[in-house]
C-alpha cells in the first residue's frame, strides 16, 4: 500500500465549553431545589448505625448484597449459573459502591491495584491504551463487556459501569482464546422497569479536575424504560502537566418487556478521550536507578486520542419453566492513536512513540439455560454458541524531527515545531471465530454439587503487514493466513457440609493461538504472529494453559461477608517466544514452558455494623522451565509482582458521616518481554500508597463525598518498558470533592 500523508488529526472537542456550561446549569438548579428542601435535626442513635444499600430504588446493583454494597452475591454472566460463593474459582468483583469511594475513574486505575494483576506497558505494535496482565499473563485481549469480547486498546472509563469482575486462572471454557491467567468483565448499567430516578454529580479538584456525570432512568410505560448515563471530564496528571486527560461519554440503554416471559434490550456506547499522555521516566539502564525528572512531552505534537461507538442488542425469553433462550449481539468501532514523547537518557533527547489503531468487531452469542430436575437430580445445563469478526488496522505516523535535545530537569515544553502526518496502515488483520460450548452443574445431595464444560472454538486468521526497514533490518511484505481449532474444558467440585461454607477443587484450561494478541499485527514479542526461522506462519500450535486450584469460602454474617482463599498453580505449555526482535515475525515456536503457584485470599462485606471492606492478598512465584535459550530457564516472568495487597475499608461513624481508606501495596518488578524470561538487569522498586475519602449525607437526596489520593505523595512506579527506557509513574497525591444530588 502507498504510504498517504495527511494532516496530524485532533479529536473535536469545539463543543465542550457548552458542554460543561449545560451540566454546570442542571447541577446549579438542581442544588438550588435541594437547599430549599427543609432540613431537620435528627437524633442518632449510634447502637443502630447500619451499613445498608439502596435496595429499594431502580439504581442500586442489581447483582450485590442489599445490605452490604461492597459485596456482590453473583455474575453478571449467565453462564455462571451459581452465586460467587458456591463458584469453584477466585473470583474479585468490584461493586459500584466500592468504585465510587475509591475515588478511581478509570478501569485501568482499579484493575491495577487488585491483587494479582499489574500493567503492561505500549508500544511496539501495541498502542498507549488499558493493558493487564492478570497472575503474570498477558490479558490485554482478555477485557469484555456484558460478557462479549471487547477488543481494541482503548482508554475505558467508570461513568457507566454497575460492577467489574475478574475472574481468575485460564478459563477458555467462559471466555474463548486467551484468558490465560484470567478475564475482565465490565457490567454496564442498564434501563429498569422498577421506577423513574435522576443523579447528578458534580466535583472539583485540584490539577484543573473537574468532572460531571448524569444517570437518569425513566418508565415510559408498564412495558418500556430508558436510562441514559452521560460523562464530562477533565484534569491534568498530577504534577505532570500539561499532561492532561479530557474525556466525554454517553450509554443510552433500553428495555422492552411486552410479557412476563420475553425481555428485549439495546444500548448504545459512546466515547471520546482527548489526552496527552505522561510516559512517565526513564531508568538509567547501566546502573538501575530510576531518572526522576518533569514531563517532557511537546507542544503542537504530543496526543493521545480514543474513540468508541458500540451498539448491543438482546433478548431473553423463557420457552417453558426452567428453560430459557437469551441472545446478544453487538456491533462496534473502536479507535486509538497517539504520538507519545518520551526522554532518552542515552541521546539525552526525546524520542517519538506513535501509533494509530481501528478496531470493528461483530459479536453474536446465543445461550440455552436449562434448570431442572433429570435423572433425579438437578441439572443446571448451559449450551451455546458465538460468532465473532475482529477487523484491525493499525499503521503510524512520520514526526519530523523525531527527536529534539531537551534538559528533563526544566524541559521547554515548546521545543518541537515540525510536520507530522500520519501514514496509511501498515498491518491489518481479520479474525473470524465461532464457538460452541456445553455446561452442566449437578447437584448431587446437600452437600455435594459438581460442575463440568468444555469448549471448541475454530477460527480463520488472516494478517497482512506491509514492507518496512524493522530494526532487525528490511522486512518484506506479508499476507499469512492460517486456520486451526482447539477444545478446551473445565470441572470443578464443592463440597459443603457446613451451613455457611465450602471447600472446592477445580481444573481449568486455556488455549492462545499464534497472533492472539490482535492489535500486536507481526510483532511476535508482544504477543502478535510469530515465524520459524523459515517463515512458517502456520506451523505453531497453540499454546496450552492448565490451571490446578483449591480453595473455600465462607459466606458469615447473615451473607454481608464472604471469606475466600485459594491455592492455585498455572502451567503453560508450547510458548510462543517472541525472540529479541520484537517488531520483527521472527521467534521460536512452542520452545517454553512456565509455572505460577501462589496463594490469594479475598474479603468482601460488612466485617461489623458499621465497617465494609473490600480486601485482597496475592502471593505468587513464578518460574521459567524451559526456554529456547537455556541461560532463561529458572528465571521469573517479566512484569510480575510476587507479593500484592489492596485493601479498602469504610466505617460508618453516624446515619450520615462515613469515612475509610485504601492500602495498594506491590512488590518490585523485573523488565522484559511479555510472557517470557524477566530480564533481571532492570528492575522497579516496590510500593505502598495510602488513599483516603470520606462521604456526608447532606438531606435525603444529597451527598458530599471527599477523595484524597496518594495520601503521602508517595513516588511510585507502576511498569516497566522492556528495555527500560519507560518507567511508568504512578499519580502523584490529588484531591477531589464530589457533590450528589437524587431525586
Amino acid at each position: 500500500m502507498a504510504k498517504k500523508e495527511t494532516k496530524l488529526r485532533r479529536s473535536d472537542f469545539t463543543s465542550r465549553v457548552n458542554s460543561q456550561k449545560w451540566v454546570m446549569s442542571t447541577l446549579a438548579m438542581a442544588l438550588s431545589s435541594a437547599m430549599t428542601t427543609p432540613a431537620f435535626a435528627e437524633e442518632v442513635d449510634l447502637d443502630t448505625v447500619v451499613i445498608e444499600g439502596d435496595k429499594s430504588t431502580a439504581e442500586s446493583n442489581p447483582y450485590a448484597e442489599p445490605d452490604a454494597p461492597y459485596k456482590a452475591n453473583h455474575l453478571s454472566d449467565n453462564k455462571r449459573t451459581r452465586d460467587i460463593a458456591e463458584t469453584p474459582q477466585t473470583m474479585t468483583v468490584l461493586t459500584k459502591e466500592s468504585i465510587i469511594d475509591s475515588g478511581k475513574t478509570e478501569l485501568k486505575d482499579i484493575l491495577s491495584a487488585q491483587p494479582g494483576i499489574t500493567l503492561g506497558t505500549g508500544e511496539g505494535g501495541n498502542s498507549f491504551g488499558d493493558r493487564y496482565i492478570i497472575r503474570g499473563y498477558e490479558a490485554r485481549n482478555d477485557v469484555f463487556t456484558d460478557g462479549l469480547r471487547d477488543p481494541g486498546l482503548i482508554t475505558r472509563e467508570t461513568f457507566a459501569l454497575e460492577q467489574v469482575e475478574i475472574t481468575k486462572g485460564p478459563s477458555s471454557t467462559f471466555a474463548g482464546r486467551g484468558s490465560t491467567g484470567g478475564a475482565v468483565n465490565s457490567v454496564t448499567k442498564k434501563a429498569s422497569l422498577d421506577d423513574d430516578f435522576t443523579t447528578l454529580s458534580g466535583g472539583l479538584g485540584t490539577d484543573e479536575y473537574q468532572r460531571y456525570t448524569l444517570d437518569t432512568n425513566k418508565v415510559l410505560s408498564d412495558d418500556f424504560a430508558v436510562r441514559f448515563n452521560a460523562l464530562y471530564s477533565e484534569a491534568d496528571v498530577p504534577d505532570r502537566d500539561p499532561a492532561e486527560k479530557r474525556r466525554q461519554g454517553a450509554l443510552l440503554s433500553a428495555v422492552y418487556q411486552p410479557t412476563d416471559e420475553l425481555s428485549l434490550t439495546a444500548d448504545y456506547y459512546h466515547f471520546r478521550a482527548d489526552d496527552r499522555t505522561d510516559p512517565g521516566v526513564a531508568l538509567d539502564q547501566d546502573t538501575n536507578k530510576i531518572l526522576k525528572y518533569d514531563y517532557v512531552g511537546q507542544d503542537g505534537l504530543d496526543f493521545q486520542h480514543s474513540k468508541a461507538d458500540i451498539f448491543t442488542f438482546g433478548f431473553d425469553v423463557e420457552l417453558t419453566e426452567g428453560m430459557r433462550l437469551e441472545n446478544k449481539s453487538r456491533v462496534g468501532k473502536t479507535e486509538n492513536e497517539y504520538i507519545v514523547t518520551a526522554y532518552s537518557a542515552r541521546s539525552a533527547g526525546t524520542r517519538s512513540f506513535t501509533g494509530w489503531q481501528e478496531n470493528d468487531y461483530l459479536g453474536n452469542q446465543t445461550n440455552l439455560i436449562i434448570d431442572q430436575n433429570l435423572w433425579g437430580k438437578r441439572h443446571t445445563i448451559v449450551t451455546g454458541i458465538e460468532f465473532a469478526k475482529e477487523e484491525m488496522d493499525a499503521g503510524n505516523y512520520d514526526v519530523n524531527p523525531s527527536s529534539v535535545a531537551v534538559d528533563p530537569y526544566n524541559p521547554n515544553n515548546n521545543a518541537w515545531s515540525g510536520t507530522a502526518s500520519r501514514n496509511d496502515a501498515s498491518t491489518q488483520l481479520e479474525l473470524k471465530t465461532v464457538s460452541a460450548y456445553l455446561m452442566d452443574t449437578i447437584t448431587l445431595n446437600e452437600d455435594w454439587e459438581v460442575f463440568a464444560g468444555i469448549r471448541y472454538d475454530y477460527f480463520d486468521y488472516d494478517l497482512w503487514t506491509a514492507a518496512r526497514n524493522g530494526r532487525g533490518g528490511p522486512q518484506p511484505e506479508m499476507d499469512r493466513s492460517y486456520s486451526d481449532g482447539f477444545w478446551n474444558g473445565h470441572t470443578g467440585v464443592v463440597f459443603s457440609p457446613w451451613k455457611n461454607g465450602n471447600i472446592y477443587a477445580s481444573w481449568s484450561t486455556s488455549s492462545n493461538i499464534n497472533g492472539g494478541e490482535a492489535d500486536a499485527g507481526g510483532s511476535c514479542g508482544y504477543g502478535g504472529l510469530c515465524s520459524d526461522s523459515d517463515g512458517n506462519y502456520k506451523s505453531a500450535d497453540p499454546e496450552q494453559s492448565t490451571n490446578l486450584e483449591i480453595g473455600t469460602k465462607w459466606n458469615l454474617l447473615e451473607n454481608n461477608l464472604l471469606l475466600t482463599a485459594a491455592v492455585f498453580q498455572i502451567t503453560k505449555d508450547d510458548v510462543i517466544e517472541g525472540g529479541n526482535d520484537s517488531y520483527s515475525g521472527g521467534g521460536s515456536l512452542n520452545t517454553g514452558e512456565n509455572r505460577v503457584r501462589g496463594i490469594e485470599l479475598g474479603l468482601s462485606g460488612n466485617i461489623t455494623d458499621r465497617l465494609s471492606g473490600q480486601m485482597g492478598l496475592a502471593l505468587m512465584h513464578s518460574e521459567t522451565l524451559k526456554a529456547f535459550d537455556p541461560a532463561d530457564e529458572g528465571k521469573p516472568k517479566a512484569n510480575f509482582a510476587k507479593r500484592s495487597f489492596n485493601g479498602q475499608l469504610k466505617y460508618q461513624a453516624t446515619q450520615k458521616f462515613a469515612f475509610g481508606g485504601v492500602v495498594t501495596y506491590s512488590s518490585g518488578m523485573f523488565g522484559g518481554q511479555p510472557d517470557a524470561a524477566a530480564n533481571t538487569d532492570i528492575s522497579i522498586p516496590g510500593y505502598i500508597v495510602y488513599d483516603a475519602f470520606a462521604s456526608y449525607e447532606i438531606n435525603d437526596n444529597m451527598t458530599v463525598r471527599a477523595n484524597i489520593l496518594n495520601l503521602f505523595d508517595k513516588d511510585y512506579y507502576t511498569a516497566l518498558y522492556r528495555g527500560g527506557s519507560i518507567v511508568y509513574k504512578g499519580d502523584a497525591r490529588s484531591a477531589n470533592v464530589n457533590l450528589t444530588y437524587k431525586f
